[in-house]
């Protein structure tokens, strides 16, 4: 009997044994699914957190071209002093060089004198002396041998700092009576100094990537006019992309596009502020005894699909006169019904 009942105590425990496996097994699978739901829904959430800085980048191109006028107002205009070098050394840095090596002091070597008075003792202490001197008098020598060598080296490092400084501001210099030079040819009018004036301004501007930077200046003195030739992006430099959405199903990044309506639009309310600001950079950093008109032609570069060579189109050709142009309100206007405004302004011929 007792076996039989041991044998029984047994498969119960075994039986509890398994019920608890079952149920541990259950509560890992548990946890599965519960760590996996966790981890799709963090995927979710990251798609969709990529979905919306991509669409925030969209967002921000096209912010970025619609300020392209006005964003530019506010800034100063550019002037001959600013065009003037100013010599980019800096100071000079000698580092470890300049730092004074420390010399080694007799403590550092200077035996312990003995404490008795034995004839052995103080002998002993005598050689130690010597030879502690001989060992201070080589660190002194050495300690001497590399400050020659410091001090040597930091004078030559100074004297190369000093041929460059020198270089330097003699290269500011040149510059400088170069700008002067134009300067004042500026001031007198001449074609060629003026060209140069406003060739260096339009390159100072700062546009977007994707921004051409090819123009050409001309001048006529005799009715002080400016004209500027530009290379204007292309019809692609809007974003062909509104937004971008995530599409849980497929778990993937979509793009919303852009109606062609719309992209046409913006593309040439842009070639209006840039024909715009073209013409507000030059009046704003010109006096009105050198430059009293200025014409903006602006042209983009494409290929003829007819004939697949490239193609050079004019879009937009806009001419003002300073008091016309200065009258404007450039923050509030219309883009294109200004440049219409001016061209209907504009003198014939």
């Amino acid at each position: 009997m007792a076996r039989s009942g041991s044998l029984s105590d047994f498969e119960r425990r075994l039986v509890t044994q398994r019920r608890e496996d079952d149920r541990l097994d259950r509560e890992q699978r548990r946890q599965d699914k519960e760590r996996e739901k966790v981890r799709q829904q963090e995927q979710v959430e990251a798609r969709q957190r990529e979905a919306e800085e991509k669409t925030a980048a969209v967002q921000e191109r096209v912010k970025i071209l619609e300020e392209i006028l006005t964003g530019i107002l506010p800034r100063p205009a550019l002037t001959f002093e600013r065009l003037m070098a100013v010599p980019k050394v800096p100071p000079f840095d000698p580092g470890e060089l300049g730092q004074v090596l420390a010399a080694p002091g007799w403590s550092e070597f200077a035996p312990v004198p003995p404490h008795g008075l034995s004839r052995l003792l103080r002998a002993r202490f005598q050689r130690e002396l010597a030879q502690a001197r001989g060992r201070f008098q080589a660190a002194e020598a050495e300690h001497q041998q590399r400050e020659a060598q410091r001090r040597q080296a930091l004078a030559v490092a100074k004297a190369s700092y000093d041929q460059k400084l020198t270089q330097e501001r003699a290269r500011a210099a040149r510059r400088n009576a170069y700008v002067a030079s134009r300067q004042s040819a500026f001031a007198a009018g001449q074609a060629g100094a003026v060209e140069w004036f406003a060739d260096c301004l339009l390159k100072a501007s700062r546009y977007p990537d994707g921004f051409p930077r090819e123009h050409q200046v001309t001048y006529q003195a005799e009715d002080r006019s400016v004209t500027v030739e530009a290379e204007l992006p292309p019809v692609s430099v809007v974003p062909s992309v509104r937004a971008y959405r995530y599409v849980h199903a497929r778990d993937v990044i979509e793009p919303v596009p852009r109606q062609d309506s719309e992209i046409r639009q913006r593309y040439d309310r842009l070639v209006s502020c840039v024909a715009l600001r073209t013409l507000h950079e030059i009046f704003t950093a010109t006096p009105p005894e050198v430059v009293v008109a200025v014409t903006f032609r602006g042209r983009v570069t494409t290929v003829d699909v007819a004939t697949g060579k490239p193609s050079r189109a004019h879009l937009v050709s806009v001419s003002a006169r300073r008091p016309v142009f200065d009258d404007l309100v450039l923050a509030a206007v219309d883009p294109e019904a200004c440049v219409a405004r001016l061209n209907a302004l504009a003198p014939a011929g």
